[in-house]
Protein backbone atom coordinates (compact mmCIF):
# COMPACT_ATOMS: atom_id res chain seq x y z
CA UNK A 1 0.00 0.00 0.00
CA UNK A 2 1.17 3.61 -0.72
CA UNK A 3 1.62 5.19 2.87
CA UNK A 4 1.86 8.65 0.62
CA UNK A 5 -1.56 8.45 -0.07
CA UNK A 6 -2.78 6.55 2.55
CA UNK A 7 -1.68 9.63 5.24
CA UNK A 8 -2.99 11.88 2.40
CA UNK A 9 -6.64 10.26 2.82
CA UNK A 10 -6.24 10.32 6.65
CA UNK A 11 -5.33 14.00 6.35
CA UNK A 12 -8.14 14.63 3.76
CA UNK A 13 -10.07 13.94 6.57
CA UNK A 14 -8.90 16.73 9.02
CA UNK A 15 -5.36 18.22 10.38
CA UNK A 16 -3.64 15.21 12.64
CA UNK A 17 0.06 14.61 13.94
CA UNK A 18 2.27 11.80 13.05
CA UNK A 19 1.33 9.63 16.08
CA UNK A 20 -2.66 9.98 15.04
CA UNK A 21 -1.98 9.27 11.61
CA UNK A 22 0.00 5.82 12.59
CA UNK A 23 -3.24 5.06 14.77
CA UNK A 24 -5.73 5.92 12.31
CA UNK A 25 -3.73 4.20 9.57
CA UNK A 26 -3.86 0.93 11.78
CA UNK A 27 -7.79 1.55 12.56
CA UNK A 28 -8.54 1.83 9.09
CA UNK A 29 -6.50 -1.32 8.03
CA UNK A 30 -6.98 -3.79 11.18
CA UNK A 31 -3.41 -2.95 12.21
CA UNK A 32 -3.34 -5.69 9.64
CA UNK A 33 -0.51 -3.13 7.93
CA UNK A 34 1.54 -2.02 10.99
CA UNK A 35 3.47 1.43 10.38
CA UNK A 36 6.86 2.13 11.98
CA UNK A 37 6.67 5.85 13.54
CA UNK A 38 9.84 6.44 11.52
CA UNK A 39 7.94 5.85 7.86
CA UNK A 40 5.06 8.13 8.88
CA UNK A 41 7.15 10.77 10.11
CA UNK A 42 9.59 10.42 7.08
CA UNK A 43 6.73 10.30 4.82
CA UNK A 44 5.31 13.28 6.16
CA UNK A 45 8.80 15.09 5.39
CA UNK A 46 8.20 14.23 1.82
CA UNK A 47 4.49 15.15 1.11
CA UNK A 48 5.54 18.67 3.17
CA UNK A 49 8.88 19.22 0.91
CA UNK A 50 6.43 18.44 -1.87
CA UNK A 51 3.60 20.71 -0.99
CA UNK A 52 1.11 18.20 -0.37
CA UNK A 53 0.74 18.95 3.06
CA UNK A 54 1.43 21.47 5.64
CA UNK A 55 2.40 21.53 9.34
CA UNK A 56 -0.20 24.46 10.67
CA UNK A 57 1.46 24.44 14.41
CA UNK A 58 1.44 22.09 17.22
CA UNK A 59 -0.88 20.97 19.65
CA UNK A 60 -0.89 21.78 23.27
CA UNK A 61 1.55 18.53 23.81
CA UNK A 62 4.10 19.96 21.40
CA UNK A 63 3.33 17.73 18.99
CA UNK A 64 3.34 18.93 15.30
CA UNK A 65 -0.23 19.34 13.37
CA UNK A 66 -0.43 18.51 9.42
CA UNK A 67 -3.13 19.68 7.35
CA UNK A 68 -3.34 18.52 3.42
CA UNK A 69 -3.17 21.71 0.68
CA UNK A 70 -5.21 21.94 -2.76
CA UNK A 71 -2.37 19.87 -4.45
CA UNK A 72 -2.67 17.01 -1.93
CA UNK A 73 -6.30 16.84 -2.35
CA UNK A 74 -5.83 16.52 -6.06
CA UNK A 75 -2.82 14.38 -5.59
CA UNK A 76 -5.71 12.34 -3.52
CA UNK A 77 -8.52 12.49 -5.64
CA UNK A 78 -6.22 11.02 -8.43
CA UNK A 79 -4.80 7.63 -6.77
CA UNK A 80 -8.69 6.85 -5.51
CA UNK A 81 -9.75 7.32 -9.05
CA UNK A 82 -6.51 5.01 -10.55
CA UNK A 83 -6.70 1.52 -10.87
CA UNK A 84 -3.60 -0.09 -9.29
CA UNK A 85 -1.96 -2.56 -11.92
CA UNK A 86 -0.67 -5.91 -10.59
CA UNK A 87 3.23 -4.96 -12.07
CA UNK A 88 2.74 -2.12 -9.27
CA UNK A 89 2.46 -4.58 -6.49
CA UNK A 90 5.06 -6.22 -4.80
CA UNK A 91 7.14 -9.70 -6.25
CA UNK A 92 5.01 -12.64 -4.82
CA UNK A 93 7.68 -14.72 -2.64
CA UNK A 94 5.71 -17.56 -2.50
CA UNK A 95 5.44 -17.59 -6.61
CA UNK A 96 9.28 -17.30 -7.01
CA UNK A 97 9.85 -20.16 -4.54
CA UNK A 98 7.92 -21.95 -6.59
CA UNK A 99 8.92 -21.71 -9.56
CA UNK A 100 12.57 -22.41 -7.84
CA UNK A 101 11.51 -25.39 -6.08
CA UNK A 102 10.02 -26.93 -9.23
CA UNK A 103 13.98 -26.56 -11.21
CA UNK A 104 15.90 -27.23 -8.31
CA UNK A 105 17.17 -30.61 -8.21
CA UNK A 106 16.16 -32.65 -5.28
CA UNK A 107 13.31 -30.42 -3.86
CA UNK A 108 10.06 -32.20 -3.27
CA UNK A 109 7.55 -29.59 -5.19
CA UNK A 110 4.51 -31.71 -3.58
CA UNK A 111 5.69 -31.36 0.05
CA UNK A 112 6.37 -27.41 -0.20
CA UNK A 113 3.36 -26.92 -1.73
CA UNK A 114 1.41 -29.12 0.92
CA UNK A 115 3.24 -27.21 3.48
CA UNK A 116 2.39 -23.74 1.94
CA UNK A 117 -1.58 -25.18 1.29
CA UNK A 118 -1.88 -26.35 5.25
CA UNK A 119 -0.25 -22.95 6.44
CA UNK A 120 -2.59 -20.91 4.08
CA UNK A 121 -5.80 -23.08 5.42
CA UNK A 122 -4.84 -21.92 8.49
CA UNK A 123 -4.33 -18.55 7.86
CA UNK A 124 -7.86 -18.65 6.15
CA UNK A 125 -9.54 -20.57 9.17
CA UNK A 126 -8.45 -17.25 11.32
CA UNK A 127 -9.47 -14.70 8.85
CA UNK A 128 -12.61 -16.40 8.70
CA UNK A 129 -13.40 -15.81 12.64
CA UNK A 130 -11.77 -12.62 12.36
CA UNK A 131 -14.38 -11.66 9.50
CA UNK A 132 -17.36 -13.19 11.72
CA UNK A 133 -15.69 -11.15 14.97
CA UNK A 134 -15.56 -8.61 12.74
CA UNK A 135 -19.68 -9.20 11.88
CA UNK A 136 -21.30 -8.62 15.08
CA UNK A 137 -19.46 -5.68 16.34
CA UNK A 138 -21.12 -2.31 15.80
CA UNK A 139 -20.85 -0.84 12.23
CA UNK A 140 -18.43 2.00 12.41
CA UNK A 141 -16.52 3.40 9.05
CA UNK A 142 -13.69 1.85 10.56
CA UNK A 143 -15.65 -1.62 11.58
CA UNK A 144 -16.91 -1.30 7.86
CA UNK A 145 -13.23 -0.97 6.85
CA UNK A 146 -11.40 -3.43 8.76
CA UNK A 147 -13.95 -5.70 7.41
CA UNK A 148 -13.12 -5.11 3.59
CA UNK A 149 -9.40 -5.46 4.99
CA UNK A 150 -10.69 -9.08 5.81
CA UNK A 151 -12.45 -9.45 3.23
CA UNK A 152 -9.41 -8.69 0.59
CA UNK A 153 -7.16 -10.94 2.85
CA UNK A 154 -9.57 -14.29 2.82
CA UNK A 155 -10.29 -14.18 -1.25
CA UNK A 156 -6.73 -14.05 -1.29
CA UNK A 157 -5.92 -16.65 0.51
CA UNK A 158 -8.70 -18.59 -1.25
CA UNK A 159 -6.82 -18.01 -4.37
CA UNK A 160 -3.88 -18.79 -3.13
CA UNK A 161 -5.58 -22.24 -2.27
CA UNK A 162 -6.39 -22.80 -5.59
CA UNK A 163 -3.64 -22.10 -7.26
CA UNK A 164 -1.72 -24.34 -5.09
CA UNK A 165 -4.00 -27.12 -6.00
CA UNK A 166 -2.79 -26.08 -9.57
CA UNK A 167 0.59 -25.99 -9.00
CA UNK A 168 0.00 -29.46 -7.45
CA UNK A 169 -1.41 -30.54 -10.62
CA UNK A 170 0.88 -29.20 -13.17
CA UNK A 171 4.55 -29.62 -11.13
CA UNK A 172 3.43 -33.44 -10.63
CA UNK A 173 5.97 -35.93 -12.36
CA UNK A 174 4.23 -37.51 -15.55
CA UNK A 175 4.67 -40.37 -17.22
CA UNK A 176 6.70 -39.84 -20.28
CA UNK A 177 4.36 -39.13 -23.33
CA UNK A 178 1.39 -38.46 -21.46
CA UNK A 179 1.02 -34.41 -21.83
CA UNK A 180 1.60 -32.13 -19.20
CA UNK A 181 -1.43 -30.71 -17.16
CA UNK A 182 -2.82 -27.19 -17.99
CA UNK A 183 -0.76 -27.50 -21.26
Amino acid sequence: MSIRHGLLALLARGPRYGYQLRADFESSTGASWPLNIGQVYSTLARLERDALITRVGADREGRFVYRITPAGHDDVRGWFATPLARADRPRDELAIKLAMAVTTPGVDVADVVRVQRAATLRTLRDLTRARADADRAPADREARAWGLVLDSMIFQAEAEVRWLDHCEAVAAPQPAGTPEPGR
